[in-house]
């Protein structure tokens, strides 16, 4: 035992004595390594969240986010003095933002944008229904982290409590800090260094930028810029234009009610009822590939597809994916795009805070009785405060369905459309009804199993449970529409329905399919991306309309259609859309196709932008 002491303890405990000698002596050193150090640290925790920073970024790219950072920690330790309460407040706060970025991402395959600090309420009301298991990864950089913090927590460098010097730090910090914003939003730096600007795909831009600079890009597009060349003058006057004849000839001289007493002075127009169900998250996953399911998962749709009498089918362009449900009948409703605003803006949330022209408020100006119809919480994207401003009288929401039928915890579609039913029963006969249904039946998430839900539908290529359920779901919303239909088939109102999904549901429920047709998610194509963003889309009738199939087109477009066939006249706004439509038959967020002369067809666009813009905001801006 004395041998092993002598040999080897002794030794070894005076190694450790230097060592401690050596750290006491050098503890200034130590920290200032601290210092630079644990944010570069930090920084790479933080990415590795959603991405590898090492094969996604370039080196110069991982350095410009290590700057913000290090600007960061000076600021902290400026005001806190403590280096590390400054150090471990950083890397805390890191780790629970980027825990929450994990799981953003993966809900709605888009990760935290600026403009989410809006939505934390809606996110929270349905953050129940989420499966939060963590992956081993994450576990990992969770347990990083405490090491991190752990390790910050020994530092021991105090800045003395003089002020002017501290003062002076946080002058430095918060100077730099606000030119390092201004440099990463500045067009001619991100052109040369190189950055990824495409905020139509921020997961990628969140990837190859950093997320910490990719969030303060998109922060320049918190304020909407007026469109090149604009003035509200100009616009109005190109708006004018736009009023067909058919329009000023019925409802000249008349305003308010009195447009409606104009309308039905005509015996040639007629107002059918128009029902428009907006359903979540409905969508058809062939569109990315085969599935191969055990049997169809949209039997009745599918018919449909094949040609039916007074029946339109195609596929919808929609801006979003996996959420941001809002922004889909934002579009239908106005007729605006979000194409022209922030990508992962929300417009009911940020922009409609006054009464706004819309096809509820112009039907309602025809003497429709305008119905407005979640059954969720009523507040959730503000709808009980947007709704009124776009022109819905009556607004139902999750109150309004008790003790009906649901579907794991939310309303069933066959509830919502056995609800329209009884509206429709109960009105007037000769009252005109526009009623708007946004469904919750399909809302994610996919990773449980209930007692009131059967799993019947299997995509034996793509072998996941959570496609499963989905696929199962979509079916029972299918089984609900065709009952919807057979109804009012037996009716004798002229009625008009409008179905269509939000959006495609989240990249975690359709990468199965992408695997299982060979392809890889993380690895695709721009056009196979934009596929993500197709929804199928019916205009169902019970009295004569064209029929067609294989339509393309975008939410902004389909009032025009709905106006169209039921034989009433358009607006100006809705005229200049039927134009544009004939060199842009899509807009939207993600993507512009064009079936014209380019010069033609972007000078359309312009017009689009410059006149959306005014009616959104002409009347709250400058015009200069």
């Amino acid at each position: 035992m004395n041998k092993i002491q002598d040999r080897i303890l002794n030794p070894l405990l005076h190694k450790v004595v230097l060592l401690q000698k050596f750290i006491g002596g050098h503890e200034r050193m130590v920290s200032y390594l601290a210092m630079l150090i644990c944010p570069i640290i930090t920084f790479y925790l933080f990415d590795l969240y959603t991405h590898n920073p090492f094969q996604s970024m370039d080196f110069k790219t991982q350095v410009l986010n290590i700057v913000f950072y290090e600007l960061l920690g000076v600021l902290l330790l400026g005001i806190i003095r403590y280096l590390r309460i400054a150090l471990m407040l950083q890397s805390s706060f890191f780790m629970i933002v980027g825990l929450v970025n994990y799981y953003v991402l993966n809900f709605r395959s888009a990760p935290i944008m600026p403009w989410d600090v809006f939505s934390i309420s809606t996110a929270a009301s349905v953050a129940d229904n989420f499966n939060y298991t963590l992956e081993k990864e994450t576990v990992i950089l969770l347990f990083s982290f405490v090491i991190l913090i752990f390790m910050e927590s020994k530092v021991k460098l105090v800045l003395p409590k003089r002020k002017q010097p501290r003062l002076m730090m946080i002058a430095m910090a918060v100077m730099l800090l606000w030119g390092y914003t201004g440099l990463v939003q500045n067009d001619s730096f991100i052109s040369q260094f190189g950055l990824y600007d495409k905020l139509f795909t921020p997961t990628v831009m969140n990837r190859r930028d950093g997320n910490i600079v990719a969030f303060l890009m998109e922060l320049e597009y918190l304020k909407v810029e007026k469109p090149a060349g604009y003035s509200s003058e100009a616009a109005a006057a190109m708006l004018a234009e736009y009023e067909s004849e058919e329009f000023v000839s019925a409802f000249a001289g008349y305003e308010g009610e009195e447009t409606a007493a104009a309308l039905e002075a005509q015996e040639s127009n007629k107002r059918p009822n128009i029902i428009v169900i907006m359903d979540e998250a409905f969508s058809d996953l062939s569109v990315l590939g085969e599935l191969n399911p055990n049997k169809d998962y949209m039997p009745f749709i599918h018919s449909l597809q094949q040609g039916a009498d007074n029946t339109v089918t195609g596929y919808l362009h929609v801006s979003v994916l996996g959420g941001n449900t809002a922004n889909t009948e934002f579009e239908f409703l106005t007729g605006h795009s979000m194409a022209f605003l922030p990508a992962g803006s929300i417009p009911y949330q940020q922009y409609v805070n006054d009464e706004m022209d819309s096809l509820p408020s112009y039907l309602k100006s025809l003497g429709y009785r305008t119905v407005a119809m979640h059954p969720y919480n009523a507040g959730g994207w503000e709808r009980d405060s947007v709704y009124p401003l776009l022109g819905f009288d009556e607004f139902l929401s999750l109150d309004d369905f008790t003790g009906v039928c649901k579907v794991r915890n939310y309303v069933a579609d066959e509830a919502c459309f056995d609800k329209i039913i009884n509206i429709f029963e109960e009105k007037e006969s000769d009252d005109a009804l526009f009623l708007f249904n946004v469904t919750m039946q399909n809302h994610s998430g996919y990773d449980e199993d209930f007692a009131n839900f059967d799993v019947d539908i299997s995509a034996s290529d793509a072998s996941s449970k959570r496609l499963d359920r989905y696929l199962s779901l979509i079916k029972l919303t299918d089984q609900a529409l065709e009952e919807l239909i057979s109804y009012f088939e037996q009716v004798d109102e002229d009625t008009i329905i409008l179905f269509f999904g939000d959006h495609q549901p989240a990249a975690y429920v359709s990468n199965p399919v992408l695997r299982a047709n060979g392809k890889d998610p993380d690895a695709l194509t721009d056009e196979e991306i934009l596929l993500h963003y197709r929804v199928p889309y019916v205009i169902w009738s019970n009295f004569e309309i064209e029929a067609g199939t294989d339509n393309e087109t975008s939410s902004n477009y389909l009032a025009v259609d709905i106006l169209e066939y039921c034989g009433l006249p358009l607006p100006a706004y809705q005229s200049f859309l039927k134009k544009l439509r004939q060199t842009n038959p899509v807009v939207t967020g993600m993507q512009v196709i064009q079936n014209s002369d380019a010069d033609i067809a972007d000078e359309a666009l312009n017009a689009y932008n410059r006149i959306q813009y005014y009616l959104m905001f002409g009347n709250k801006r400058s015009s200069n």
